[in-house]
């Protein structure tokens, strides 16, 4: 780690790894050239952590989830390795400019919003508290798409993230298993008689293991991120190539190497929905079976697996592991069924991420049957296994068996997976302290009444390191010089700073830091966009995915309600704001693509309407991920949690925007509530319906129309959309957001409208009191000490999980 050290090392990469003279490199053989560097430091911790693990024999967590939206590497493995400075005076000292370097690496879109950033938050957390883990997943050759805007629409181009490689992975070819698709099953009798069943699949796929180092902060430890790459076990056909017959002799290749092409691919389609039911078998049989390949390297039999592997179901993609487990126990291990469910339940817990039924994945049977013919059958075992018991338990109770039952029984009869995954778990949680009270209320009922001790709340977490210390150094820097740097281990410690908020000159550095963010923001919105905005306005940002219940367009609503006040008067004395939105539709969802459209086309008419004089903004920024994340979060203002009560499970990005200072306007659902009592009531702006308001509301009749009609500035807002302004005079354009507002509006937009926009009448009069706003902002910042993912972590780990640190000594 010593300046002379890194310099010949990173020299030494540039020239024997890139082949290439400093005189002639490129930025990005640069990047690569220190990637080499500092992945050579990570190394030597990771064997040793490995190591160690297989020498301790402690008890290992398993996190499996088809997505880890792990970030930008370079930077946070530097922060975490304690080399970030050491690194930045070296490069200057070769005239090197380590910001522009750190631009150089792509941002692997490996995930599509908050499950697969939480996922990336955990194995941070996990490695910094040194317990033993490891994330399997899918390494996807194609993350989620990258998002370019085109005349005010969302068009999807490839994300191909791997076109220059990746210097952070580990191939492992040697450690392949092979996942069996389609086919049919026969049964035969054992040498001792015993009934077996044998799957004969119609194909066999290879499951190649990529590793990836993950390190915690200032720890030895660096533990392991296994991603699975799709292989054919035979890639080329010799003898139809020689047939003439070109495309056969690479067929089996193409139809393998399908399975880990793309992030969710769209399952609008029935092949869709195919290649996603096979993906999520993939990387779970893979997975399970290099788990128990690494028990048995130490074990002589699997009657002990629960207590060395705590295996978390992120979602309920993952949630086939519970057939596949059983399957690799009883038929390949020769375990008898009791046992094996024993074991199966003992080592897998499910979170559940949704309070929408209809996000909960149901796979029809006859899919099933197709692609999964084995585990069709075993499902059905533990359903009339599991349906006996209820049967006893609650005898002549037909109704609370048909809930209960892992089977839908529609016309097309479907397999209910988070059924699946609560029936084979220990544990079920969700993941804010609301979320987890309405999944036992409501979406699981029936199981929280029948197992009300296996149900768990853990509120999300960030890690403090990617979004606090590299996302805001400035910030950083200034906890440092007042209290160490011991607060990126222990959140709680930031409390310690309260007692600055009466300090004028704390504040008026807080502001500074604030400022010196909006304007780097600034700086890359006319950069990227051509977009000029006033860094003095107040930043009001939602980013996120797009979906109608997070409710971007009540946010445009807002907009279009101060940008008539300014049409009808236009000496309007106002509080100047720029509205920054992000995120990415769902390829297949047409109103979340229309909301991008309606936002872009409200930016083009307001950015250039003279009226306007610059008091307003509208800025759509493409392409949404964790680097522009890092971007966006510090210089917030005020940050935009307002989905309809009861719909959000959580949300992350409300507590990256608090941890940075931002002050939240929301509604009381998801982590909201929690970030509102930690903050402080007085220092959160609150509207909207409660989520029983929204229940009791819906069952009396909502009339959205009865809200239009008496609300003169709500219906002058519609009619505006209506009437074409924002298209060009085209009215039948945005027709389907009035139809959806004015006759369903499922998500309450304008129950909450007037709500909304008297609370954001609060915002602009408390922005004018900058003294009295910084210090709210402080306080929101210095409170969120809940929403570490450390802390998170930890409560898994004593409460779900078993586990325990191990630390990881180091060699000279």
């Amino acid at each position: 780690m010593s300046p002379d050290t890194l310099k010949r090392a990173f020299l030494d990469n540039l020239f024997y790894i890139q082949g290439i003279a400093q005189e002639q490199a490129a930025p990005y053989d640069y990047y690569l050239a220190l990637a080499y560097t500092v992945r050579d430091r990570l190394l030597h911790r990771f064997i040793k952590t490995v190591e160690t693990y297989k020498k301790r024999q402690e008890k290992l967590v398993c996190y499996l989830s088809a997505e880890f939206l792990m970030g930008r590497y370079l930077g946070n493995n530097m922060v975490n390795l304690g080399m970030y400075e050491e690194m930045r005076s070296t490069l200057a000292d070769l005239g090197l400019d380590i910001d522009e370097i750190l631009e150089q690496e792509p941002d692997p879109g490996l995930g599509n919003g908050g499950l697969g950033r939480l996922a990336a938050c955990f194995l941070d957390s996990l490695a910094s508290l040194e317990i033993p883990a490891i994330g399997y997943g899918i390494r996807y050759e194609f993350g989620i798409f990258y998002q370019v805007i085109k005349d005010g629409w969302q068009v999807e181009i490839p994300d191909n993230w791997l076109r220059f490689g990746n210097p952070w992975e580990l191939p492992r070819p040697n450690e392949s298993v092979e996942v069996k698709l389609g086919g049919f099953t026969e049964t035969y009798h054992d040498d001792k008689g015993n009934l077996k069943v044998h799957w004969v699949p119609e194909r066999t796929i290879l499951a190649v293991p990529y590793d990836t180092p993950v390190p915690g902060y200032k720890t030895n430890t660096v533990n392991p991120l296994r991603l699975w790459k799709a292989e054919a076990s035979e890639t080329f056909n010799f003898e139809a190539f020689n047939a003439g017959q070109y495309d056969r002799a690479v067929a089996e290749k193409i139809d393998a190497e399908t399975i880990s092409k793309v992030l969710y691919p769209n399952d609008n389609t029935p092949a869709g929905r195919e290649l996603r039911l096979a993906q999520q078998y993939f990387f779970v049989s893979a997975s399970l079976q290099d788990l128990i390949r690494i028990h048995l390297r130490t074990h002589n039999n699997l009657d002990d697996f629960h207590e060395k592997a705590a295996i978390q179901l992120n979602d309920t993609h993952p949630a086939v592991a519970v057939a596949e487990l059983m399957r690799l126990l009883v038929d390949e291990h020769g375990l008898d069924w009791a046992k094996a469910w024993n074991i199966t339940q003992k080592t897998l817990a499910y979170t559940n991420h949704t309070l929408m039924p209809e996000a909960l994945e149901r796979w029809s049977v006859s899919l099933f049957e197709k692609l999964l013919p084995r585990h069709l059958e075993i499902i059905g075992l533990i359903n009339f296994f599991f349906l006996e018991d209820v049967r006893t338990w609650f005898p002549e109770n037909d109704e609370l068996v048909g809930k209960l039952s892992i089977f839908e029984e529609l016309v097309h009869k479907q397999i209910r997976m988070a059924n699946l995954a609560c029936v084979g778990s220990h544990a079920i949680n969700g993941v804010a302290a609301l979320h987890s009270d309405l999944l036992k209320k409501d979406t699981l009922r029936e199981f929280a009444l029948l197992w009300p001790d296996k149900f768990f709340n853990k509120t999300n977490g960030v890690t403090p390191r990617r979004w606090i210390l590299l996302s805001n150094p400035k910030l950083s820097a200034l906890y440092h010089e007042k209290i160490g740097d011991g607060w990126l281990k222990d959140l709680n410690l930031l409390r310690q700073l309260e007692g600055y908020v009466e300090d004028s000159e704390f504040r008026r550095r807080w502001r500074d830091i604030k400022q010196d963010n909006k304007q780097s923001l600034a700086t890359y919105i006319l950069k990227t966009r051509n977009i000029e905005v006033d860094v003095n306005s107040i930043f009001d940002v939602q980013v996120k995915r797009i979906h109608e219940y997070k409710r971007q367009h009540l946010a445009v609503l807002h907009i279009i309600t101060l940008y008539n006040r300014i049409k009808q008067n236009p000496n309007l004395d106002i509080v100047p704001r720029t509205f920054i939105f992000g995120g990415k539709a769902a390829p297949g969802y047409f109103m979340a693509k229309l909301i991008i459209k309606l936002i872009n086309s409200v930016a083009d008419v307001v950015n250039k309407d003279p009226d306007v004089r610059g008091r307003l903004k509208v800025v759509f920024l493409p392409n949404f991920n964790v680097s522009l994340g890092q971007r966006i979060y510090p210089a917030a203002d005020l940050s935009e949690q307002i989905s309809t009560a009861g719909k959000e499970a959580s949300g992350t990005g409300n507590m990256k925007f608090a941890m940075n200072g931002s002050l939240t306007i929301g509604t009381l659902d998801g982590a909201n509530i929690e970030i509102r009592e930690e903050a402080g009531f007085e220092n959160f702006f609150l509207f909207g319906l409660t989520a029983e308001e929204v229940y009791a509301l819906k069952r009396d009749g909502y009339d959205p129309m009865k809200y239009y009609l008496l609300n003169r500035e709500l219906k002058g807002v519609i009619d505006r959309i209506k009437s074409g302004y924002f298209s060009h005079g085209d009215r039948d354009l945005f027709q389907p957001i009035v139809d959806s507002l004015l006759y369903d509006d499922q998500y309450l937009l304008l129950a909450d409208y007037q709500a909304y926009i008297e609370c954001q009448e609060q915002v602009s009069k408390a922005y004018t009191d900058q003294e009295s706003w910084t210090r709210m902002s402080i306080l929101n910042a210095l409170r969120m000490a809940k929403f570490s993912s450390d802390r998170t972590i930890w409560e898994y780990c004593q409460e779900i999980w078993n586990v325990k640190p191990v630390r990881i000594e180091l060699n000279d």
